[in-house]
């Protein structure tokens, strides 16, 4: 199984803050938020999932798969305590993980995602798990058309950013993921988790774009009604993609939030 390529910033040692991306993005979406940390006092890493960014696939690209492969990727660097951080497709992997592995984890921040068993898809997740429509969709996109999707929807997606997520349509095992991903993200396999992110009993944010059209803020609510004592941010005039849209703002609220879940810990 192939080793996962990574992002870094800090110093080992410090705190570790795990940053897991979301669909179709890669470590890369956190660019502006690792050097945040590192001059925060934190040792942040993110990881690009199998078949995104500069991760090669490993087949099949299941949900399943991706909730091992962020295991591989803890275990392999050693990660204990960690904050972890999860966007849209890495909320449902990260957050699946962490109940998975509830001694690994010291605090949560959840953003744009969703985590409960009677969600349902819609817009491009619907596509992508339809038969011939998903098929159609990412075997016939080519760069242009993709960023023109991405620039629809939000503000802060660089031509730069563009290229980096296009790496996951780089070949056909990659493309192929995708379906596979969707396909296999089942909500109903959610029933056995419920409960189980309120038991974990860390520190818990929801940070979120204030126009999600995926996530509405509606979600992060939810979440806090599930969850005792976390809170709620919204940050305004961002939408689904949220980190791109403000990332200062978006560090600030994490490193802030972070210091207060983890008191004395970094400076």
């Amino acid at each position: 199984m192939p080793e996962l390529h990574h992002r870094e910033a800090g110093e080992a040692g410090n705190p570790a803050v795990l940053l897991v991306h979301g669909y179709p993005e890669s470590s890369y979406m956190w660019r502006d938020i690792l050097p945040a940390l590192a001059a925060a006092g934190y040792h942040a890493l993110a990881p690009d999932l199998p078949g995104y960014g500069d991760s090669p696939a490993d087949p099949p690209g299941t949900w399943e798969r991706h909730v091992e492969a962020l295991e591989r990727f803890r275990t392999q660097h050693g990660l204990e305590d960690v904050a972890l951080v999860v966007h849209d497709w890495g909320g449902l992997i990260g957050l699946r993980w962490a109940c998975d592995h509830p001694e690994a984890i010291a605090a949560l921040v959840i953003s744009d995602t969703g985590f409960f068993a009677d969600g349902k898809w819609r817009g491009p997740g619907e596509i992508l798990r339809t038969e011939g429509q998903g098929e159609q969709f990412v075997h016939g996109v080519d760069r242009d058309g993709f960023a023109q999707m991405l620039g629809a929807v939000s503000t802060g997606i660089t031509p730069d950013a563009v290229d980096e997520y296009f790496k996951a349509f780089g070949d056909e095992d990659r493309r192929n993921g995708q379906l596979e991903l969707y396909r296999s993200g089942d909500f109903e396999k959610l029933e056995p988790y419920e409960g189980k992110l309120a038991r974990l009993g860390v520190p818990t944010l929801m940070l979120w774009g204030s126009d999600d059209f995926a996530a509405p803020v509606a979600g992060a609510h939810r979440f806090e009604g599930e969850i005792p004592g976390s809170e709620v941010v919204v940050l305004d005039g961002t939408g689904h993609f949220v980190v791109e849209d403000a990332p200062d703002r978006y560090a600030e609220a994490l490193v802030r939030f972070l210091r207060t879940a983890r008191p004395g810990t970094a400076r």
